[in-house]
């Protein structure tokens, strides 16, 4: 494997010595530390806000998931971790394989690890392993003041597993329905020998699973490994690598929505498991590689210096064929097709050929994606006074050098809409044919050029407390080019918050914020001037209560957010004015996590109202959500024992342009845990979508759903040492 050498580096320093280190695990310790993270009230340095400051304290909203907390909801995909977060649509696009695309607010969630954006581009790169990550966050609405260019519904950063300073590990081995065997393990330490200066930690994982559609199995393997270096009691340096393989196909088969959403003509449905795509052909191998490096030095009392860098590598080998795309509102299905172009209908009569009412054309399709990523940021912390304020003021410099490459070959139709009908496929009984010759796509083949994005950003955070008051401001200035072949834009762009919020004696911290954002847009209007980068505000206004004497907090929040610079949806033809699209999304969130002595509780739910250029409800965007989540870990002759349950509902969704209106129907799952902790052992069994239901997240204009996933019953059998 390509990643090999990075693993034997990385794990070089650390030697087999250190697990002479071993420790004895105090039960009672971690009884107390469980109860501290379970509630979470603050971040770390590297998480998404960049701050010291607690949650509490901090006038936006975010949202955190401990392990912990997404492993008692038994979730197996960084989608599934936040299935229990308010304001967040988890899984829009229903069972995936070839990615997690959560959206917050309506809108695309980056991808963030230990505060640097990890992923560029569509489908060229590993999803990120639950089993490598101790915490993930979500900061919603527009952030650019502290990330650059980026999405106005706000990142999802993770926080990496890393060294710590005493000794202990687990062992897990895990099996579950659809065929599904994991084994993983993570052991981490001092290194013996070095008096405590160097921790070391090290993270695998080997999965071996079917799917809920025949032909799509996925093998993964990953390797982080990890070490720390203090050389003094003020500095710290964590490097941490990982590299990631996994060989699987595509979940999303792209039915149409006759006979996933509405009936067939004879009343009936198709089977929404069936495969779409050609044994032997598809395929979706990716391959991952990546070093980060972490860095904390304390200069005085006063001022600190951190800094994340990051060097990533990634590549996606994608193989599928789908049903034929064919305009909205207009069938998928060939007979219909064949109807509406009687040539092509004389051309199959022809040939002797007819076909059953769900046979479909099948598009072929080929791409070899690449991902290299270069980037930094280096900030200055400095708590001081300034007479009666006081200070946490963030300095920083980020620096990102992202280069992606899309090759691809397409094949629409597979012929069939030239009279080629030799891949054509009755979704209803399908008979898998083989896929056209690599001379096709050879043929066709469109070597694109390798896209390069260099985004350096200077910007300047100040959170300032006057007694109760927790005052915060922030601007930003960016420079992002961008090269594609031998065509270069460059973009300059300033973004501002403010925020303000009074912290009351009771736990009660109502709060006020205004943010920006920017997403450079490349091109050129009809004009020939260069298209400005796509803007957005947000306003928003809430509230966060910390009781006392119960650990928790619960939280809500109003947000007004407008897009602007976005494509004119009411232009006329040949009009100049392209950027006059404005976008609004409003909404209302609200969360909260208690701990009520044995019981953990987390609930959530929101609203939103949005709208795309043209006035209709963004696609795919549940208008309400809601969920419940509790964990029992009873005291005293049942201690040992623990049970979960949660409940998850999910608003209908539409989707709509001046052709089509699809209405998704609205649906309610729940979720099941129990298990028993004896000594060095942990045993759980979860079960996501319990009562197995059949449910469509949602059904896009082009012509096609996506089913949701199946019950999933998985146990888990760990040793902690």
């Amino acid at each position: 494997m390509k990643f090999a050498g990075l693993a034997a580096a990385l794990t070089f320093s650390v030697s087999a010595g250190a697990l002479a280190t071993a420790q004895e695990t105090d039960n009672e310790q971690d009884t107390e530390n469980r109860q501290e993270t379970v509630i979470v009230t603050g971040t770390t340095t590297f998480g998404a806000t960049k701050s010291h400051t607690p949650i509490v304290e901090t006038a936006r909203s975010l949202s955190v998931e401990t392990d912990e907390m997404f492993i008692d909801k038994g979730a197996l995909s960084l989608s599934q971790v936040l299935t229990y977060v308010a304001g967040v649509t988890a899984e829009p696009y229903g069972f995936s394989t070839r990615g997690d695309f959560p959206q917050s607010r309506g809108l695309e969630l980056p991808r963030y690890r230990d505060s640097i954006q990890e992923l560029f581009g569509s489908y060229n790169s590993t999803r990120a392993d639950t089993y490598t990550i101790e915490q993930v966050e979500v900061l919603k609405g527009p952030a650019s003041v502290l990330y650059g260019q980026g999405s106005p519904g706000g990142i999802v950063n993770y926080v990496s597993k890393t060294p710590k300073d005493t000794f202990g590990g687990e062992l897990q081995a895990e099996i579950g329905n659809f065929d599904r065997y994991e084994v993983a393990g993570d052991v981490t330490g001092p290194v013996a020998g070095t008096d405590g200066k160097l921790q070391f930690r090290l993270v695998g994982l080997y999965r071996d699973t079917g799917t809920q559609i025949d032909e799509v199995d996925e093998k993964t393997t990953v390797f982080m490994p990890s070490i720390s270096w203090l050389p003094t009691a003020d500095t710290k340096f964590t490097l941490i690598g990982l590299a990631q393989d996994t060989e699987s196909d595509t979940a999303a088969q792209f039915i149409p929505v006759e006979g996933t959403l509405f009936p067939l003509d004879d009343g009936s449905y198709l089977d929404w498991e069936v495969y779409a795509g050609e044994p032997g052909f598809n395929r979706y191998d990716t391959e991952s590689q990546q070093v980060t490096l972490l860095g904390e030095h304390r200069i005085n009392d006063s001022l600190m210096i951190e800094g994340t860098a990051l060097w990533r590598s990634g590549e996606a080998d994608y193989h599928q064929a789908w049903p034929l795309f064919t305009g909205a509102g207009v069938s998928r299905y060939l007979n219909d097709l064949l109807a509406l172009n009687p040539p092509l209908q004389a051309a199959a009569e022809a040939q002797g050929l007819t076909f059953s009412d769900t046979t479909v054309p099948r598009t072929f399709y080929q791409g070899d994606n690449t991902f290299d990523q270069l980037a930094g940021d280096v900030r200055l912390r400095a708590d001081f006074e300034t007479g009666i304020l006081t200070h946490e003021l963030l300095a920083g410099v980020q620096y990102q050098d992202v280069e992606t490459d899309s090759n691809t070959a397409y094949y629409a139709g597979g012929g069939a809409t030239a009279g080629d009908f030799r891949y054509v496929l009755d979704l209803k009984n399908p008979v898998y044919t083989g896929a056209p010759d690599q001379s096709v796509f050879d043929a066709i083949y469109n070597d694109a050029p390798t896209q390069t994005v260099k985004d350096l950003g200077v910007y300047v955070s100040d959170q300032i407390s006057l007694g109760d008051w927790r005052f915060t401001a922030g601007i930003r200035s960016d420079n992002v080019e961008n090269e594609s072949g031998g065509a270069s834009q460059d973009d300059d762009a300033i973004s501002t918050s403010f925020g303000v919020l009074y912290r009351f004696d009771n736990g009660f911290a109502p709060y006020a914020s205004y943010s920006e954002s920017f997403e450079t847009v490349v091109g050129t209007d009809l004009a020939g001037n260069q298209l400005e980068p796509e803007e957005a505000r947000q306003y928003e206004a809430g509230f966060k209560y910390e009781p006392h004497g119960i650990p928790g907090l619960i939280t809500a929040a109003y947000y007004d957010i407008e897009i602007s610079n976005l494509p004119n949806p009411n232009s006329l033809p040949g009009d100049a004015a392209q950027q006059q699209g404005v976008s609004t999304l409003k909404g209302f969130e609200i969360e909260g996590r208690l701990q009520l002595d044995d019981f953990f509780v987390q609930a959530a739910a929101s609203t939103i109202d949005a709208e795309d250029p043209n006035g209709f409800k963004l696609a795919a965007v549940p208008e309400t959500q809601a969920s419940f989540w509790t964990t029992w870990r009873p005291s005293g002759a049942l201690e040992g024992f623990k049970a979960g349950a949660g409940i998850r509902h999910v608003g209908e969704t539409v989707s709509e342009n001046g052709t089509v209106s699809y209405v998704t129907p609205d649906y309610t799952l729940g979720d099941l845990m129990v298990g028993y902790e004896w000594d060095q052992w942990d045993l759980a069994v979860n079960a996501r979508n319990v009562t197995d239901e059949e449910y469509l997240t949602g059904c896009l204009t082009r012509g096609d759903c996506f089913p949701g996933l199946r019950r999933t019953v998985v146990a888990n059998l760990r040793y902690k040492f």
